[in-house]
C-alpha cells in the first residue's frame, strides 16, 4: 500500500519524544514501512529523517528545551500556521496517488476537507472529544466520508454520541526496546514521567509522594510553563528530583530501577503508554481511576484509587511497591506493538480496496 500519514504538528517526530502521540506515530510509520508499505510522513520539519518525512510545517522556531514555537512579529500564530499547512496539504493530498490516508493529527482540518478528498481516510482518536474536533466530527458525520478507529474502551464510550461503536485497537509499544528489572534498584524512589502539562497531575503525584515519605524522580518536558511555575516549582525541594526530558536508555533505567512508577491523569486519559512502559520495566503502578488505565491495569500489575485522592494514592504507592515484578512483566505483553500494527495493516488494507468508491463505517 502506499500510505500518507498525517502528523501532530505540535512537536516534531523525533527522539526524545514530547509525548506518546509523537512515539505512537513514529512507531507506526516505521514498522509500516519496514513491513513493505511505501509511507509518506507528512510532519514537522525536525522530525527523524530517518523517516520518510515530507514536511508540511517548518521547526525554525520550534524550542526543543521547551517544546514551544516562539512567536515572532512577521509570522502568523502557531494556531493560523498550522490550520494552513493541513489547509494547503488536503488541497493537494489526491496528487500523491496514496491508497490510504493514515490521519494522527488531532486536528480539524483534515476532518473538515475530507468531503473534497478522493482518497479513502482512516482517523485515529487519540483524545476524548475537545470542541474543535468534536465539532468537526459532528458535521463531517452529516455525510460520513471518513472511517474512524480508536485506542481503549473508554475512548470509544467517550465518543459514542458522535461515532457509535467506534473500532478500539489498543496501543502497543516496542517490547524489545525496553529492558525488565525483575528487581528495583538500591536506592528507594518512585518514578513519574511524561508531559508536564496540568492533564497529566504531576502535582498530585508529588503530594501522594510527599505523604508516603518516598523521593519522587521526575522525567519529562514543560509542556506548560505557567503550570509548572505556579502548580510545580512551589512543591520542589529534596524529595523531588526534576530530570528533564531523557532519551529511552536512560529513561528505561530510571523506571526500571523505580520501586514504583506513579500515572496522575486529571483528564480522561484515552490511553497511556506510559503505563505500557513501566509494565515493560517490570515496575508496578500506583495511580489513578481515570479514562483507560482500569483497562489496562489489574491488581498484579498496580493499585489504582479514586482521583484526585492524594492520601490514597499515597496507601497505594506502599501497596504496589509489594507487588510481584514477575507478574507485572508477565502481564506487559499483551501491550506488544506487533499486535497493533497488524490490526491496522489490516484495518487499511480493508480500507484501501475501497478506495475507488470512499465508504464510511
Amino acid at each position: 500500500m502506499k500510505i500518507g500519514i498525517i502528523a501532530h504538528l505540535k512537536h516534531p517526530i523525533v527522539a526524545p519524544f514530547a509525548g506518546g502521540l509523537e512515539v505512537f506515530t513514529h512507531q507506526i510509520t516505521k514498522l509500516l514501512t519496514q513491513r513493505g508499505h511505501e509511507v509518506i510522513l507528512f510532519a514537522s520539519s525536525n522530525s527523524d529523517s530517518n523517516l520518510p518525512v515530507h514536511a508540511i510545517l517548518s521547526d525554525d522556531h520550534y524550542e526543543s528545551s521547551t517544546g514551544m514555537r516562539i512567536k515572532r512579529k512577521d509570522l502568523p500564530s502557531e494556531y493560523i500556521a498550522e490550520h494552513h499547512a493541513y489547509f494547503n496539504l488536503m488541497n493537494s493530498i489526491d496528487q500523491y496517488d496514496l491508497d490510504i490516508i493514515f490521519n494522527n493529527s488531532l486536528h480539524y482540518i483534515p476532518i473538515t476537507i475530507a468531503n473534497i478528498v478522493k482518497t479513502p481516510m482512516l482517523t485515529v482518536l487519540h483524545t476524548p472529544p475537545f470542541y474543535e474536533l468534536a465539532l468537526a466530527i459532528k458535521a463531517e458525520r452529516q455525510n460520513p466520508t471518513i472511517n474512524y478507529v480508536t485506542v481503549s474502551k473508554q475512548s470509544a464510550i467517550n465518543w459514542q454520541d458522535l461515532i457509535a461503536h467506534c473500532p478500539v485497537i489498543s496501543n502497543g509499544i516496542e517490547m524489545d526496546s525496553w529492558t525488565a528489572y525483575p528487581n528495583s534498584s538500591e536506592e528507594s524512589y518512585a518514578a513519574w514521567f511524561g508531559r508536564i502539562h496540568p492533564d497529566k497531575g504531576l502535582h498530585l503525584a508529588i503530594e501522594a509522594c510527599k505523604k508516603a515519605g518516598i523521593k519522587l524522580k521526575i522525567a519529562g518536558g514543560i509542556a506548560d510553563k505557567r503550570y509548572y511555575d505556579q502548580m510545580i516549582a512551589p512543591l520542589l525541594d529534596e524529595s523531588t528530583e526534576i530530570l528533564g526530558l531523557q532519551n529511552q536508555q536512560e529513561l528505561n533505567q530510571l523506571i526500571g530501577g523505580a520501586k514504583v512508577c506513579l500515572v496522575t491523569p486529571c483528564w480522561q486519559e484515552p490511553f497511556g503508554l506510559v503505563v505500557a512502559e513501566a509494565m515493560a520495566c517490570g515496575t508496578p503502578i500506583a495511580g489513578f481511576k481515570m479514562g483507560a488505565l482500569p483497562e489496562l491495569i489489574n491488581e498484579d500489575c498496580g493499585i489504582l484509587v479514586d482521583f484526585p485522592n492524594t492520601s490514597d494514592l499515597a496507601a497505594a504507592i506502599h501497596s504496589a511497591i509489594k507487588l510481584d515484578r514477575l507478574k507485572v512483566i508477565t502481564a506487559a505483553a499483551k501491550f506488544d506493538i506487533h499486535r497493533m500494527i497488524e490490526s491496522y495493516e489490516q484495518m487499511l488494507e480493508k480500507l484501501a480496496t475501497n478506495k475507488s468508491i470512499k465508504k464510511a463505517s
